[in-house]
């Protein structure tokens, strides 16, 4: 069995073990797809590239949106509650586009992270595929894996003390 189809095995594990918790709706369906890349493929260290014009863009709209919500990335407590408020308002009405939101504070903790440290933006691959990450030598961060587990797990207040915790293991 390949590590695709490992991960989907989880997946439904996850997804058949919510169901059975009585759950409105799984919060897992399936993990990470690493693409149509073999397994023995892809990176067991995480590598990395400078972004490009397609990520740039994605980091400034992410930035835009951000401020136009009136959240200010070099301020944790702001991105805290604007990522709470997005998701609270998210699980009552789910009128929007929760991976725009999940995009949206993954580019907030990652552009904080590349204010306040030595974390740099990054293209990253590793063995879940390749995404937006920041970076510094082999320490690597990929902001949308923090924040998209903690989307699944409906956590609120996280963001001030976990990217904080980040701000303190990383000087500038």
């Amino acid at each position: 069995m390949g590590l695709k189809d490992r991960f989907r095995q989880l997946g439904d594990k996850i997804g058949d073990a919510a169901r059975d918790k009585d759950v409105d709706e799984p919060r897992v369906r399936t993990l990470p797809d690493p693409g149509d890349a073999a397994p023995q493929d892809l990176p067991l260290k995480p590598e990395s590239r400078r972004p490009g014009d397609e990520e740039r863009a994605r980091i400034a709209a992410g930035l835009a949106a951000l401020e136009q919500e009136g959240v200010d990335v070099d301020d944790l407590a702001s991105i805290g509650a604007g990522f709470d408020r997005a998701l609270t308002a998210w699980v009552s009405e789910r009128s929007s586009d929760h991976e725009a939101i999940v995009e949206r504070y993954a580019v907030a903790v990652g552009e904080h992270l590349s204010r306040r440290t030595d974390l740099a933006w990054e293209v990253v691959t590793d063995v879940f595929g390749t995404d937006l990450g920041v970076a510094a030598g082999d320490f690597v961060v990929v902001p949308s894996n923090l924040v998209a587990v903690r989307w699944m797990r409906r956590e609120t207040g996280w963001i001030p003390s976990v990217v904080g915790h980040l701000v303190t293991l990383r000087t500038r």
